[in-house]
């Protein structure tokens, strides 16, 4: 996901913020489950999440009914169902905005690090319009965004000294265990600072963890019952052949990553990524 440009500018970025490149990029990774972007309109768009119960606060009194009636706003967290596609997410944010523009960019989480719009004048943003420019920057524009949040939130110690628990509890919220977030932070940030200076975002087919047709044993059958949880047709059966290959192609086709059937480092984290929050990608 990360080419070497952005690598660069993000290690420049960790270091601006006195944290490790590769528990920057850990972060990243993680965050993002190796997917930054969607096709909206033509357009590669940030991934966004809509909270009807932000927008609903953020409103003045006169404009909550209205927003009330046409299903975009509710007093409580979750009282408006995402969407599933990231097409019809951004649909629901261009009626919200033909409502009330700053408060439905404000309800709104931006980019990788899943930051709210709300938070546009506590990270230092003149605007919340500003907010989301740097969202729609590219991989750069939402790491450094990411980036303003884990400094606001007094949350570089815990990176430095490598704590992801520490950092998992505060940056994804009291669920972070059940979700495994501490432990894929871990993962990744030893994957990056051992892979420092090469390509870190492919699936190294020499790696020795990569798994690829002719692999057999528990390994596999761990794969293959990740990827049917993951919706994907293939038999647990601790066999890889063509069929866990075209199973493994084909998600990979769907997060936008390298379809070569191999799972290497980063296909293994994506996977794990997934596994247990299908609506929040």
């Amino acid at each position: 996901m990360f080419d070497e440009a952005a690598r660069q500018k993000i290690a420049a970025l960790a270091e601006d913020i006195g944290v490790e490149p590769a528990a920057l990029l850990a972060v990243a990774e993680v965050e993002s489950a190796g997917r930054a972007f969607d096709i909206v309109d033509g357009k590669d768009m940030p991934l966004i999440r809509w909270e009807g119960h932000y927008f609903y606060r953020l409103l003045p009194q006169s404009l909550k009914k209205p927003a009330l009636a046409k299903g975009l706003a509710h007093p409580n967290a979750g009282g408006v169902p995402n969407p599933k596609s990231q097409q019809a997410r951004y649909n629901l944010l261009k009626r919200a905005k033909e409502i009330d523009e700053v408060a439905a960019l404000s309800s709104c989480s931006w980019g990788l690090g899943q930051v709210m719009g709300a938070h546009w004048s506590w990270l230092g943003y003149a605007t919340v319009q500003e907010l989301v420019t740097e969202a729609c920057a590219g991989i750069v524009g939402q790491v450094q965004l990411m980036s303003k949040f884990i400094v606001r939130s007094k949350l570089t110690d815990e990176l430095r000294k490598n704590d992801w628990a520490g950092f998992a509890r505060q940056y994804n919220g009291a669920g972070y265990k059940k979700m495994g977030y501490d432990t894929k932070m871990a993962r990744a940030y030893a994957r990056q600072k051992s892979a420092a200076g090469s390509n870190l975002d492919t699936d190294d087919e020499d790696a020795p963890t990569a798994l690829r047709v002719g692999a057999s044993g528990v390994e596999v059958s761990q794969l293959q019952e990740k990827l049917r949880k993951l919706g994907y047709t293939v038999n647990v059966d601790g066999d890889f052949g063509p069929a866990t290959k075209q199973a493994v192609t084909k998600f990979q086709q769907d997060r936008d990553l390298q379809p070569d059937g191999i799972v290497g480092p980063l296909t293994w984290s994506v996977i794990e990524r997934l596994q247990g929050t299908p609506e929040d990608v």
